[in-house]
Formats: C-alpha cells, sequence, structure tokens
C-alpha cells in the first residue's frame, strides 16, 4: 500500500497561514515528518485564488524539495498551473490530476507521453460532473485509460480515483465504490486504484473509525495506494493488519517488525 501524505494543502487553515507568511520552516517539517512516516510521495497543493496559485505552489515545490528526497505529487484543478510548474520539480513523481473535465487530459498528457518516469492520478469525473454510480466510475475510468494509451501512456502509470463521496449524503456511497475498485481492476489488473478515504466520513461522528473500516473494505476490493496523513497510528496499523489477512504480508512479518519497532500498536 502506498501512501501519498496529504498534508501539505492550502486547504488546511494552518498551512494556508503557513504560505500566506512564507513560513518555510513549517513547511519543511510537515515534509521531514511525512517522510520519515514512510510516505511514497508528498502531495502538494496551494488551494490559492487562481491569481495567486503559481507563485505559492512554486514556493511549496521550492521548500519541500529542499528539505526531503521524497518525490511529490503536484496537485492543482488547473491543468495548466501544473504544466507550469512541472520545470522546477527535480525528479519524477505524481501528476494530480487527469479527469474527463475541461482540457486536463490535452494538457497532460503530452506531459506524461515526454516525462516517462512520470505517472498520475485520475479521477473519476467528467464534465457532467463526479460519477456516483459504479457503472459510471468504471465507464469514465475505460476513457481516461483508453485516452492515456493513444499518448503512449501505459496503464501501470496511471492510478485510478474512483472519489470517495460522503456516507451521509449517499447512503450506497461505499458499496458502490468498491463494485467500481472491484470492476476496474478486473478489467485493467495494471492500473492502481487510489482513494482518499477520509471524505467517506464528512459529517459524521467516530470519523477515525469510520475511515480505517473503510479502508480494510477497499483494500479487499484492491486499493493500491491511499492519500492520507502517514502519522495516523491507527489508519497505518490497519493497513499492516489487513494486509496480513489478505496473505500479502508472509508470516505476518511486516506486521510483527512494524510492532516491535513501534509504528504501531
Amino acid at each position: 500500500m502506498l501512501i501519498i501524505g496529504e498534508k501539505i494543502n492550502g486547504a488546511v487553515p494552518l498551512v494556508a497561514r503557513a504560505i500566506e507568511e512564507k513560513d518555510a520552516a513549517f513547511i519543511s517539517n510537515l515534509a521531514i515528518r511525512q517522510s520519515e512516516a514512510g510516505a511514497a510521495y508528498l502531495d502538494v497543493c496551494a488551494g490559492t485564488s487562481t491569481e495567486r496559485e503559481y507563485e505559492a505552489l512554486a514556493w511549496l515545490i521550492e521548500v519541500v524539495q529542499e528539505a526531503t528526497e521524497t518525490p511529490l505529487c503536484i496537485d492543482s484543478p488547473d491543468p495548466h498551473i501544473l504544466a507550469s510548474v512541472f520545470p522546477i520539480v527535480n525528479k519524477p513523481g505524481l501528476l494530480n490530476s487527469l479527469s474527463l473535465e475541461g482540457d486536463k487530459c490535452e494538457v497532460l498528457l503530452p506531459l506524461l507521453r515526454e516525462n516517462t518516469e512520470w505517472g498520475a492520478l485520475a479521477l473519476c469525473c467528467s464534465k457532467s460532473g463526479i460519477a456516483t454510480r459504479a457503472e459510471d466510475k468504471i465507464y469514465i475510468a475505460s476513457q481516461l485509460i483508453e485516452k492515456a494509451g493513444e499518448y503512449g501512456v501505459a496503464a501501470e502509470r496511471i492510478q485510478i480515483d474512483p472519489l470517495v463521496l460522503a456516507l451521509s449524503a449517499i447512503n450506497d456511497a461505499a458499496g458502490e465504490l468498491i463494485e467500481a475498485i472491484r470492476q476496474i481492476k478486473l478489467r485493467y489488473p495494471t492500473v492502481g486504484i487510489i482513494a482518499a478515504i477520509s471524505n467517506i466520513s464528512y459529517g459524521m461522528p467516530l470519523r477515525k473509525l469510520v475511515n480505517v473500516s473503510f479502508l480494510a473494505l477497499l483494500m479487499g476490493a484492491g486499493l493500491d495506494s491511499i492519500i492520507a496523513d502517514p502519522l495516523d497510528r491507527d489508519l497505518i496499523g490497519t493497513i499492516y493488519a489487513v494486509e496480513a489477512l489478505l496473505g500479502k504480508d508472509k508470516y505476518c512479518r511486516n506486521f510483527n517488525n512494524a510492532f516491535r519497532s513501534g509504528k504501531i500498536g
């Protein structure tokens, strides 16, 4: 299970303040702590107004790259911003994100074609909005994978995000997502599946309990990666436990080592 560290995001008030005040020490600390906790990538999102996004995102990228060697997942809803900051990223990472909205594929897929060590997150979202039903998520995923293939971008370089919706608003959100993951993995076994699991519990009490239970279900369906907080011990413990239960941890060695080292428990 790959973890993309979620904490450097301007939508978080403390991070927004750090961006506003150019508090490099605060951002560096977030980057280092997530890297040391085992994040495979660090998501970097400015979350600012369109007029200020390039400046803020470029600054974040430079600060994080000085603090850690962990590759970045550069994150913006505007593909042109991603293309503009792309040259300052010093090692291959992930583009966040592709979708069928606007000209995202036309802007970002040529970058992936020319930079073969990069990957991308691809959201199950189209001009009609976010897909809620499993069949719609599967259809959009298929369209994105096939479109990437037209640019010579192989399925294994894509992480499909079926988009987690709040259970408090959509009663069958979890079931529809689980079915979508199963079917996408069945049709495209080399593609990755990623999710931001905490969206499921929005508006609910005991959110952490709901989140880790949901994570276990998604891992059983074929989830490969999560956008989450790598410092969350309950979440990390759930990953180790479920991988052992799914037979992906021979003789539970990883689970036992994580316990002995104090990562979980």
